[in-house]
């Protein structure tokens, strides 16, 4: 137990969870029959020891002997505690009349304190400041919220790694429970909980839905079969449990879409090996800017943000995705411990809701493969992304608008699986990222190519150097823009801006010439 006074900061910077602290939150658990976060633990943990200091603190002062105030009378041999000492116990050891004209007659006592120095006091004397009634135990200025706000999250940690090597205890969706009260739950329960599930069509379902076809006894407390059967299904791997953090939804593994089980091959990474340190502050600044997935950076947005715009790429296209960056990650929901969680994307102009998945452990969110499709997208299109209007809801939207031709970079096949860039008029319906933009005529050629591994084949820098050589045809300069090549390379295959940019800072066969872009050497 911390040394400092519960009223102040340090305590509870200090403080350590102990056997007792456990054994009374156990406790707790018993008697309420219900499952608690560990965020709601903490809160009963802060009152509780409250408590317990305060009373501690009471029987401390009781014991310690008669309360000092200047205006009473002591004897020697009297044991005092001084409260503008923080109670400090001494024994008066001498007393003797004091001398000073100007406060007229009063006594000055010798106290002697456990520590053995002595130290003189004033007794017998009316007038003094400390004559005044000392703060109570009860009246110590100490605030749950005060101490929830500073210290909230520290001590959720210290005792979650209390809770976590406590076998007495379980944990399902962030909420803890003894184990000691779950009910009994078999197979034969499980398996109509499969049959309803399965009958739901792969719409997940809370265990309150289930429990309307899953008889467990009756009479029992309605949160405690609930936690019943989420502990249950937690424990077949039949069962996926897919809700926001602070919800539990369940949803049958194997009707889950394959993409948000396993990576999609269109967004599969083979890693390339490169130095960063070869980025320059312009190359990291484009890499933030872009929203790849993949950039291993902190630079999320914070919940005060309305929106934000990401462009497409190739890769994310086809697959029906959107990149789970650093600036997209907080408008979409996350969970205590499931990989994949389940929510709805909403279009922002038709209002139409359809069912999303965010793959938490692939970096992306899926979903939208028949959205885009729908809307004509293309590599370079913009998607804005907005928080929904009711929790468990992100609004998607592109800016359509009615069709006009406009010039291009196409993107054309060669019977040889080769790729050459061409600038055309196409069919344009929404708005795009003038460096990012590439009409593709055949979504199934390029997909070919994906098919049979034609990125893979090439080096990294021999893919690079033809994919430059190409684009670098379309304008008279002769220079290709960074952002540009990015989207180019993973219409072939799926690499992240920062390999690519040490590469081109690197490359003898790679000339910079300005504000990020490039051209091949002479």
């Amino acid at each position: 137990m911390a040394s400092d006074s519960f009223t102040s900061s340090e305590y509870w910077h200090e403080i350590q969870i102990n056997r007792q602290d456990v054994e009374y939150l156990h406790t707790y658990l018993f008697e309420q029959e219900t499952p608690l976060t560990t965020h709601e633990l903490v809160v009963i943990f802060v009152n509780e020891r409250i408590r317990v200091e305060r009373l501690a603190e009471q029987k401390r002062r009781q014991a310690g002997g008669k309360t000092y105030f200047p205006k009473d009378a002591y004897q020697a041999g009297e044991d005092i505690v001084i409260p503008a000492l923080n109670w400090k116990h001494g024994k008066v050891t001498a007393t003797r009349a004091g001398q000073n004209p100007e406060i007229g007659a009063f006594d000055v006592l010798t106290v002697q304190f456990d520590d053995g120095l002595e130290h003189l006091f004033a007794s017998n004397l009316a007038l003094h400041a400390l004559n005044e009634k000392p703060v109570s135990v009860e009246e110590a200025g100490v605030e749950t919220d005060v101490i929830l706000n500073e210290h909230g999250t520290a001590l959720e940690k210290k005792i979650e790694a209390m809770f976590r090597s406590d076998d007495e205890l379980v944990r399902i969706a962030g909420r803890w429970f003894p184990r000691a009260l779950l009910i009994d739950v078999n197979v034969g329960h499980l398996n109509l909980a499969e049959a309803v599930l399965d009958m739901s069509g792969g719409e997940p379902l809370p265990a309150s839905a289930l429990l309307k076809d899953v008889a467990l006894p009756e009479g029992v407390n309605p949160k405690l079969a609930e936690f019943s059967l989420n502990y249950a299904l937690q424990d077949d791997k039949r069962f996926d449990e897919v809700g926001p953090a602070g919800q539990v939804l369940w949803c049958l593994y194997r009707l889950e879409p394959d993409a948000v089980r396993d990576i999609s091959p269109y967004l599969l990474y083979t890693d390339i090996e490169y130095d960063r340190g070869l980025l320059n502050p312009q190359m990291i600044a484009l890499e933030k800017q872009i929203d790849d997935e993949l950039s291993m950076f902190d630079d999320s947005v914070t919940s005060d943000t309305k929106e934000v715009t990401v462009s497409l790429i190739y890769p994310h296209l086809r697959a029906g995705t959107l990149p789970l960056s650093p600036r997209v990650r907080s408008f979409f929901p996350t969970a205590y411990e499931s990989p994949r969680v389940r929510f709805t994307l909403v279009d922002g102009k038709t209002k139409q809701k359809m069912p999303g998945w965010v793959a938490l452990e692939h970096g992306y969110v899926y979903g939208l493969r028949d959205w885009y499709k729908s809307h004509d997208l293309m590599p370079g299109s913009l998607i804005n992304i907005r928080r929904g209007e009711i929790p468990g809801e992100v609004i998607v939207e592109a800016k359509t608008y009615r069709a006009t031709k406009d010039w291009v970079r196409t993107v054309i096949v060669g019977a040889d699986s080769g790729i050459v860039f061409a600038m055309l008029k196409q069919s344009i319906s929404a708005e795009f990222n003038d460096r990012m933009v590439f009409a593709i005529p055949s979504l199934e050629a390029v997909d070919q190519l994906w098919t049979q591994g034609q990125g893979q084949k090439k080096p990294f820098e021999q893919l690079v150097v033809s994919m430059i050589r190409e684009l670098s045809k379309l304008t008279p300069q002769g220079h290709v823009h960074a952002q540009e090549l990015y989207s180019a390379i993973n219409i072939v295959r799926r690499v992240p801006p920062a390999p690519l940019f040490a590469l081109l800072a690197n490359n003898p066969e790679i000339a910079h010439v300005g504000d990020l872009h490039f051209r091949l050497s002479e």
